[in-house]
């Protein structure tokens, strides 16, 4: 018996710039459909890096196919194109105007990976959890230790807070270099 079928969505398409903004609204409705409203920001962030790199480096043609797949505790999105060269992630230094996209996508999913397909192309494809750990990333929380003492203290527990719960001291005024 299947309690929870799986869910799939798919689009082909050009990798062109106006199409890109097309497929982010396709991408949120969908999530939205499937009540994954979480998720969409980073969905859409990712799928936008993929699809650029398709534009920017995909020969001989810039066809591609989106895919979104709900499985029961992930989302995965992939997409596919027809260039059988592999990405790279690139060493953007700090005044780089591009070449981050993949970091991007590192940095704000679960897991991510490239697969060749034959040689037909390969698969980029990142993945998301869908659990109660997938609430939007709070850029400003951090790890804050807790005391935890049961009978036996073997571990710590760590929680995140929202630091701005957390009461900062102020600072001190800095003493002057004038005398008086």
């Amino acid at each position: 018996m299947i309690s929870h079928p799986s869910r799939n969505c798919t689009v082909e398409l050009q990798a062109l710039p106006s199409r890109i903004g097309q497929v982010r609204r396709i991408v949120s409705a969908q999530l939205r459909y499937w009540h994954m409203d979480p998720l969409i920001d980073r969905a859409s962030l990712g799928v936008t890096e993929l699809l650029s790199n398709v534009h920017r480096h995909a020969q001989p043609d810039k066809t591609c196919t989106v895919e979104m797949e709900l499985l029961l505790d992930r989302l995965k999105v992939s997409v596919h194109d027809h260039d059988p060269r592999l990405p790279v992630v690139a060493d953007a230094g700090p005044l780089a105007t591009c070449g981050r996209g993949l970091a991007m996508v590192a940095a704000m999913s679960e897991s991510w990976g490239v697969l060749p397909d034959g040689e037909s192309g390969k698969v980029v494809w990142f993945t998301l959890p869908t659990s109660a750990a997938a609430a939007p990333v709070a850029w400003d929380r951090r790890p804050v230790h807790t005391a935890a003492e049961p009978a036996e203290p073997r571990f710590t527990e760590v929680a995140l807070v929202d630091v701005s719960d957390v009461r900062r001291a102020e600072p001190a005024p800095a003493p002057s270099a004038v005398p008086g």
